[in-house]
Formats: structure tokens, sequence, C-alpha cells
């Protein structure tokens, strides 16, 4: 089944779509943290960000600058988040690669508890040791050229 995304896409569902290509589709988010909120969305339909083409890649890294440009100017907002999501896990809602762009303007409040109407967002850090970012960085790195196997550890 399709996800509601690809059925955005294919004009099934309406959506007020600010940016449209080959490979992307940008859209306003029918439940936004803030005016102006965007979702861009991949043509390609996969679930997880490591499992998109490299074309449908570098076409969202192209369109989300642009996208962001255009919501600043029509927002007049300062700042924004871009955020995106992989599984379940993570606070994936819908089963597509998508990216968030959230329009954030000055003095607006992060957390919704606080009174706010934007993305709180709370880092809860950790030290890494330093042989063990040596040990992580040199086994990522390694993994770099071999795609299908970096994939499938993920997985």
């Amino acid at each position: 089944m399709p996800s509601i995304f690809t059925r955005i896409i294919r004009n099934e569902i309406p959506s007020h779509r600010v940016y449209t290509d080959a490979r992307v589709v940008a859209f306003l988010d029918i439940a936004p943290i803030s005016r102006g909120h965007v979702l861009v969305v991949p043509v390609e339909e996969c679930e997880f960000l490591h499992q998109l083409s490299d074309e449908s890649a570098a076409a969202l890294g192209r369109a989300l600058p642009r996208i962001a440009r255009a919501v600043l100017a029509a927002t007049g907002a300062t700042a924004y988040n871009v955020l995106q999501n992989n599984g379940a896990v993570a606070h994936q809602a819908v089963p597509h690669v998508h990216f968030h762009i959230i329009p954030k303007h000055e003095g607006q409040h992060d957390s919704p508890a606080s009174g706010g109407d934007g993305l709180g967002i709370l880092w809860h850090t950790q030290q890494l040791a330093s042989s063990d970012a040596a040990l992580l960085a040199a086994s990522i790195a390694q993994r770099m050229d071999d795609r299908a196997t970096a994939i499938d550890r993920v997985e």
C-alpha cells in the first residue's frame, strides 16, 4: 500500500505544493509546528534515508536549500530547523523519507509545555572515549565505499 506521501505525489490527496521537480515534491504540513512548516519528499518511495538512490539523495540536496530560502522569505522567519527521522524508534510517523523545514522566529518559545508553539529539542549528551571514537570512526569510514554492506548492517 502506498504511503500517504506517495498518494500526495500522485495527486490522489490534495496538498498545498510549494515545489515540484522530477524527483522531489514539497508541500505545507497539514499539522504545522509553525507557520510555513514544509515537508520535502522524494518521489522515490523509500522508508529510510539510507535506502534512497544517489540520484534522489542528490535531488533532495539541491532542493532543500532552495526551499529553505523560500520559506524564510515568505514567512519572515529568522531561522529554521531541518528535521529528518528514520524508523518508528526515531519518531518517524510516515514510512516514506521526508524532511521537515520548520521556520523559527525571534522570541519564539520552543516547548509547547512552556507555552511555546514550536519544536522543543533536548540533547541528552554523553561522553565518547577517545579510544572508542577512533575505532568507531575507522569502522564507519571503512564501510563508506561499500554501500550495500553499510545498508545491510543498518537494516
